[in-house]
């Protein structure tokens, strides 16, 4: 870490001098790396510093190094860092505190509370029943913060596959009926009566859990930004849920976020129109997100019965309309 660096952990927390511990993670293509820095003199043990560098040579997984990919993770930092500078939630629904964020030049570099100290050191690959019923509180929670309130200074539209940001996607896709419907969908979605912001990146990786996996907290916010709920909350359980038990166990899980949604919004709240909209919006989410898999890894194990099954309602409510 540059000097420069060091100095701004050290300035933002306190702290008499540090010590770069564990990379925690290396960012998506190369851009960048997550690692836990040690402190001493201040009454905070540790902190994670997200270090985003562009770099030169851009490699994507998937093999879509192109300009609008590049400007969209570019986009997608900048976003974040004014998430965590301008916006605050509370305790049902909680984020890392964010103690500095500062560019230098291609190098940016966001500074943030170290959540293992903070109660939830727990990351979850599997989650049981009541583990995933406390991601969608979470999840409903911020919905209901958050709802109406325009994503000033986010993406208009949150969530990292909708459709303006991936025409390539949406061009190497071979499922044509599919194709041909891409548009009236996300425009279904994006007219919404009632919108919110969404986290945009609500996979079961983003969360942080307490030891007794009851309470969660969230990360990563580079896709924050407007829309209906249903999009976190169809890729959430898509993140963590196999085609035969979203089958089984999705219309129970929507009743316990529907009922934690309820629960956290205000009486002014028209809650029976807003449930039955989006209710009506979830097979349309799950479909939105069936079309950008198709087109950027059309071998991807999300690509099952489940998906497809509701991407043919859709299909058909769109005939039938």
């Amino acid at each position: 870490m540059k000097q420069e660096h060091e100095d701004l952990v050290l300035k933002a927390c306190g702290a008499k001098s540090l010590q770069i511990g564990a990379k925690i993670q290396t960012l998506w293509s190369g851009y960048g790396e997550i690692l836990r820095v040690h402190l001493e003199g201040c009454d905070r043990p540790s902190v994670v510093v997200k270090h985003v560098m562009f770099p030169q040579n851009q490699k994507h997984p998937g093999g879509w190094n192109t300009d609008i990919s590049h400007q969209r993770k570019v986009r997608s930092y900048q976003v974040e860092t004014y998430w965590y500078q301008n916006y605050t939630t509370n305790e049902h629904c909680r984020v890392p505190i964010c103690l500095a964020a500062k560019s230098f030049g291609d190098e940016q570099l966001i500074v943030l509370e170290d959540l293992d100290v903070a109660g939830f050191p727990v990351r979850k690959t599997y989650v049981n029943d009541a583990e995933i019923k406390a991601c969608l509180s979470w999840i409903a929670n911020f919905h209901a913060l958050f709802l109406d309130v325009v994503p000033e200074g986010l993406w208009p539209t949150g969530t990292y596959w909708h459709l303006e940001t991936r025409p390539e996607e949406l061009e190497a896709m071979s499922d044509q009926k599919l194709k041909a419907a891409a548009a009236e969908i996300d425009s279904i979605l994006n007219n919404c009566r009632f919108k919110t912001i969404l986290h945009g990146d609500a996979k079961l990786a983003n969360f942080c859990f307490s030891k007794d996996g009851l309470q969660v907290a969230a990360v990563d916010f580079q896709y924050v930004g407007g829309g209906c709920g249903m999009k976190d909350v169809i890729y959430f359980l898509g993140s963590c849920m196999d085609e035969r038990e979203c089958e089984k166990r999705v219309p129970g899980l929507l009743d316990h976020y529907f009922s934690e949604l309820r629960k956290s919004l205000d009486m002014k709240t028209n809650f029976q129109d807003l449930e039955k909209e989006w209710r009506s919006m979830f097979a349309f989410a799950w479909t939105d997100f069936h079309r950008f898999l198709l087109g950027w890894m059309p071998g991807h194990h999300k690509i099952n019965k489940y998906s497809k099954r509701l991407t043919q309602e859709v299909l058909n409510k769109l005939k039938q309309s």
